[in-house]
């Protein structure tokens, strides 16, 4: 879709995870999020401690996650993301990570900051960047 502006948003696993990998694009991107804290769901969090493969690495990630603001799944996120899987699923493949992470978006009023645009494009209601 659009390359970023620097605005709000909620940032996907996907970029996380290239930043863990020190991939430039993504550290650049998510350091210019710095300045607006960038927001990611719980469960992208758990993502990257299920990444960890030894203690130094657990406590990168601990010291990562002390910089953003992380998004509980409330439970009008959950509803929303049931619909968008009953919605979805069948028609486009919608996976339950991605619907929740979609809803939480949706809830907050926020961009979705994503390299997966074609996980999202189908929701017509949120707005996906690809950032890099």
């Amino acid at each position: 879709m659009a390359s970023s502006n620097g605005g709000i948003g909620l940032t996907d696993s996907d970029i996380l995870i290239d930043a863990s990998r020190d991939l430039a694009e993504a550290v650049a991107f998510l350091t210019s999020q710095q300045n607006v804290r960038s927001r990611i769901i719980v469960i992208s969090a758990m993502e990257l401690v299920a990444g960890c493969r030894n203690a130094k690495e657990l406590s990168q990630v601990q010291q990562f996650l002390q910089r953003v603001i992380i998004l509980p799944v409330s439970a009008n996120v959950s509803q929303v993301a049931y619909r968008l899987m009953e919605t979805f699923f069948l028609s486009h493949g919608l996976l339950i990570p991605d619907s929740l992470i979609a809803a939480t978006a949706l809830e907050h009023g926020l961009t979705l900051y994503t390299k997966n645009v074609r996980h999202f494009g189908m929701i017509p209601a949120l707005t996906v960047v690809r950032p890099y």
